[in-house]
């Protein structure tokens, strides 16, 4: 499953939270793991959003959480595998 964020910006964290929570068919305050067990969220946040700026290399990173293996970009495409 990949989603893409629409509409107002948000954040890496809040983009993965969404789609994982999306992909479990769960409102993102009923997940399981809170995603700081899985990743520093704020870390997450500053690596991609720099990734955006000053034409830099893209950037992805790919965890695991809730069960699910994640990867988000810069452009805060999430793809979402078992």
């Amino acid at each position: 499953m990949r989603t893409r964020s629409t509409g107002e910006p948000q954040s890496a964290s809040q983009a993965v939270v969404e789609a994982v929570a999306a992909r479990a068919g769960v409102d993102p305050l009923d997940l399981e793991t809170p995603l700081y067990d899985a990743v520093d969220p704020d870390e997450l946040d500053t690596l991609l959003e720099g990734a955006n700026r000053g034409g830099r290399s893209p950037v992805e990173v790919t965890l695991r959480y809730n069960g699910y293996m994640v990867t988000v970009d810069g452009d805060l495409t999430v793809t979402i595998t078992e």
